[in-house]
């Protein structure tokens, strides 16, 4: 049976590879992005790949004010809704935060507390509904402050522990919430990094996207092998950990 999926975000690389998985098995969707031609093109290749559906929505996720709006769109444009994927964010400069408040809030908006806005509307409609999924990229980063990225870091760490709660909450709704944490992922947004073993590609990691919704999964690692690496970082004493360049 095919399903009515709303990916906020639809432009990043992760979320585009999904989307063309769900389009191949004929799912219904419904992109929301920055930027109108690029969704636009995303949507009529996804209307090739075979999407039942798949409409667009021009919007800037720390835009709270437009989230209702958003929304309503959606479940007018989709005849409903069943899944919606959060996976719009960005990846700051760390120095450059150190050296701006300004900035430093600006990331944590974008990276944080939109999740949480959106999060908290979607979870409201699918408990009224009596069904659905969430499912919200997070990040390895999250799990444990360091140096070299503590703001992006925290404002995933926030998403994180939110989402635990709010999965709690809607555990007896039937609604499903799933934090996917990746790693190090090579997209045009780690485009500057050096890539090495531990370094995955967009589609096995939207690969394991997919697969976890379906499972109903409430928390997934891609690549898995994230899992035990978080486990030992999570692990290691405060006085030894200060000493690490990480």
């Amino acid at each position: 049976m095919s399903k009515r999926i709303l990916i906020i975000g639809a432009t990043s690389a992760i979320a585009e590879a999904a989307a063309r998985q769900w389009a191949a098995r004929g799912d219904a969707l419904f992109l929301v992005g920055r930027k109108r031609q690029k969704l636009d093109d995303i949507a009529a290749d996804l209307k090739v790949r075979g999407a039942a559906n798949a409409g667009v929505f021009e919007m800037d996720a720390t835009d709270v004010a437009a989230h209702a709006a958003m929304l309503d769109a959606a479940i007018a444009g989709l005849g409903g809704l069943d899944v919606a994927l959060i996976a719009h964010g960005t990846l700051p400069d760390q120095k450059a935060c150190e050296a701006s408040v300004t900035m430093t809030l600006a990331e944590i908006d974008n990276n944080g507390l939109s999740v949480v806005a959106l999060c908290t509307l979607l979870g409201n409609h699918f408990e009224a509904q009596g069904s659905g999924s969430i499912a919200v990229i997070s990040s390895v980063a999250g799990d444990r402050g360091r140096q070299s990225n503590y703001v992006y870091g925290a404002a995933k760490g926030m998403v994180t522990r939110f989402l635990q709660g709010l999965r709690n909450r809607l555990a007896k709704k039937n609604v499903q919430v799933l934090t996917i944490k990746p790693g190090f992922v090579d997209t045009p947004m780690t485009a500057a990094f050096s890539k090495g073993a531990l370094w995955a590609q967009p589609a096995d990691v939207a690969r394991g996207i997919v697969a976890a919704i379906d499972k109903g999964r409430d928390e997934v690692y891609l690549p898995g092998f994230w899992r035990l690496i978080m486990l030992v970082i999570r692990h290691i004493p405060e006085f030894v950990f200060k000493k690490l360049s990480l």
